[in-house]
């Protein structure tokens, strides 16, 4: 087990960018999870129902988010994770990952979290995690 990362507020965690989505991510996401909604590889279902294509389902991104903040601090050092989609996000997007340790109380730091499409939010997030 690797030790706690050391941080205090302030500290801005590593921004990483994926992508661009593909539909190749989303089906296999969808093999994955189970989630076979037409509007994940259906562009006429998609568009008929108000969005300009085929979206990703909100799990992929939220993983996304998560797998970036375990191999940050380490899966065995996350408390809480939680998420709020904001945005949906469609083939060619790209995302960018990003946080920031807003308080350390007791050896938790508090994060706040967020994925982004250029400047469009798509998820915001807050997480514990211990640290030393």
């Amino acid at each position: 087990m690797r030790p706690p990362v050391p941080v205090q507020p302030g500290h801005q965690l590593p921004v990483r960018e994926i992508g661009p989505v593909t539909q190749t991510h989303i089906v296999r996401f969808a093999g994955a999870g189970g989630d076979f909604n037409p509007l994940h590889h259906d562009p006429a279902f998609a568009v008929k129902a108000g969005f300009p294509g085929v979206l990703a389902m909100g799990q992929m991104h939220a993983g996304m988010l998560a797998s970036w903040l375990s191999d940050w601090a380490g899966a065995e050092h996350l408390r809480e994770f939680e998420v709020r989609f904001v945005a949906p996000v469609f083939l060619g997007d790209v995302l960018r990952l990003s946080g920031e340790v807003v308080g350390v109380e007791d050896h938790i730091a508090e994060l706040t979290l967020a994925a982004a499409r250029g400047e469009d939010e798509v998820i915001r997030a807050r997480a514990r995690v211990l640290t030393a």
